[in-house]
């Protein structure tokens, strides 16, 4: 398995051609070792929207954010279809991640990828009502 950064660098050019579709741009975040091992971090951003990768072992956390607001993907993904996506799937590859995040992107990421901000509120306001149950 390669380093981090370069297996996130991979990962993002697997997303890539859907997001730059939508004007989004790949910005290389922070990465180095904690306690839990070497991470790399990045993120797709347009605008005041990103969308916020963390990879370790295999791809972490993924995370929406438009303005102040911001959804995890499991969230996010069970807030449009009222199900599960593909994302984050089991495999030893560490690139069948970013496979599965884009068939979701793909399949449920309007409200992000092109709806408009008061869609997305609606979504945050959702997930942290459900967040206080």
């Amino acid at each position: 398995m390669g380093s981090p950064q370069n297996i996130l660098r991979e990962g993002a050019a697997i997303l890539e051609p859907l997001l730059l579709e939508y004007g989004f741009a790949f910005v290389e975040g922070a990465s180095g070792k904690s306690s839990g091992g070497h991470y790399a971090r990045g993120s797709f951003v347009r605008g005041d929207r990103l969308l916020e990768l963390h990879f370790r072992r295999s791809l972490g956390l993924v995370r929406y954010h438009v303005g102040d607001a911001s959804v995890a993907h499991d969230e996010y993904v069970r807030l449009v279809t009222g199900g599960r996506g593909e994302y984050p799937g089991y495999s030893s590859d560490p690139l069948d991640g970013f496979r599965h995040l884009l068939t979701d992107l793909e399949r449920h990421g309007r409200v992000f990828l092109s709806g408009s901000d008061e869609e997305f509120q609606e979504l945050h306001k959702s997930a942290a009502k459900d967040a206080g149950r």
